[in-house]
């Protein structure tokens, strides 16, 4: 099987290496990709997010399969033309992936199938939002309603920081999602869906604020960790039970059957998991940690997904241990991270690259998140205990890391409100 892997992030890097080793797989090529996928694939020029590019490329390379990473591509329908193409396509419809691409979509969704989520409330029109605001509090959860990278999301107590976010937003000529905020630790659970056949993936937890105590802002994802020791036995059947299977046959219902990676961000309170969003793909950077654990052939497992052959898939089978992912960014990441510094030590074991690429034949920064380092281990803390030793030796001029990914989960900080 000739795989296509659509993508330039870590996330792709990491679907790229599982698919090498898949041994029913016999080539690998990835658009446009990065300076490592470079090194253990075929890298092909492409406008990811035009259908025409992608699907002249995957026919042009006779490939079996494509996976698309991105979101983007996704939501403007590029899965959609492959199929079309009569080639098959790990990656939802234009009109599944709305599940992400608007999270009014999601919510509409989430209330008819009487799935737990936060209240919430739409501003499309600035002259609504302090009206609007006052209704929440006193934490606010201001989300873009569109695609926003992982960093259209502002959680804060303070109404002033609130309400500019929300401003912002508008002026931008997006609607603006007003959230109730929801307590308890947050989980990611990944699931391949197959029309109304669920099947879940080990759940992770991100880490979304830049920096060490989940302090200051929002990122794309600083790091994550699988699997998670605080979380009860038997959450993750309730989970796909309560809460994918019900939004599963909800969208098969309307006409816009899911098929792919439908990602469920849950925050665990005291009356069990709510939604805190959807998203139509893998995420960036559980999946890193995620596919470092899989002993299943990735290659066969996203094929029956997009052949509609999930239901006959045999158990997915998982390494013993745990994983951690943690993210080398760029000075200044998220806000204007600074590019074209050389890079030192990215060729070393666990290391997937992200915003990188080759220049004079040196490895270089070419984004906010330039790495993402992978620690495996007999558990959370002998996997931390490599990841960073690993970081130890990557050299990155203004680059940084958090230190704690993972460390409140090793320490037993984490609990479950009661």
């Amino acid at each position: 099987m000739r795989v296509l892997v659509i993508g330039s992030g870590a996330r792709e890097h990491a679907l790229v290496l599982a698919l090498t080793r898949d041994p029913g797989v016999t080539a690998v090529l990835a658009a446009p990709g990065n300076a490592g996928i470079g090194r253990i694939a075929e890298q092909l020029p492409v406008d990811a997010a035009s259908a025409e590019d992608v699907v002249a490329l995957a026919k042009a390379q006779d490939v079996d399969l494509v996976v698309i990473g991105p979101e983007v591509p996704l939501v403007l329908g590029v899965a959609d033309a492959v199929r079309a193409a009569g080639i098959a396509c790990f990656g939802p419809s234009a009109a599944a992936a709305r599940i992400e691409g608007s999270k009014a979509f999601a919510k509409d969704v989430m209330k008819t199938a009487g799935v737990r989520t936060a209240h919430s409330e739409v501003v499309d029109n600035p002259a609504d939002l302090d009206e609007k605001l006052d209704r929440f509090g006193p934490t606010w959860v201001v989300k873009d309603d569109g695609l926003a990278a992982g960093k259209g999301v502002v959680v804060t107590t303070d109404r002033a920081a609130a309400r500019d976010h929300a401003a912002e937003i508008l002026e931008n000529g997006h609607p603006v999602l007003l959230e109730s905020f929801l307590d308890g630790p947050e989980v990611s659970l990944f699931c391949l869906v197959d029309g109304e056949t669920v099947v879940p993936l080990l759940p992770a937890q991100d880490h979304k604020r830049v920096g060490d105590g989940d302090t200051g802002p929002n990122t794309g994802g600083m790091g994550a960790y699988t699997p998670l020791p605080w979380l009860p036995q038997g959450m993750v059947d309730t989970i796909v039970a309560d809460v994918v299977e019900p939004v599963a046959a909800e969208m098969v219902r309307r006409g816009c059957g899911f098929t792919g990676l439908l990602y469920a961000g849950l925050a665990i309170g005291k009356d069990g998991p709510a939604v805190v969003e959807f998203n139509c793909r893998f995420g960036d950077p559980e999946t890193q940690a995620v596919l470092a654990l899989l002993e299943s052939p990735l290659g066969e497992v996203l094929n029956a997904v997009a052949t509609g052959t999930l239901a006959e898939l045999p158990p997915l089978r998982w390494r013993d241990g745990a994983a951690v992912t943690v993210v080398l960014a760029a000075e200044y990441y998220p806000a204007s991270p600074r590019t074209g510094d050389v890079v030192t030590g990215a060729d070393a074991q666990g290391v997937l690259h992200a915003g990188t690429r080759i220049a004079d034949g040196a490895v270089v920064s070419a984004g906010g998140r330039v790495l993402s380092v992978v620690g495996t281990g007999a558990d959370l803390s002998a996997a931390r205990d490599e990841a960073y030793a690993t970081l130890a030796g990557i050299k990155l001029p203004g680059g940084h890391f958090r230190k704690d990914i993972g460390l409140a989960a090793v320490e037993g900080r984490i609990a479950i409100p009661s």
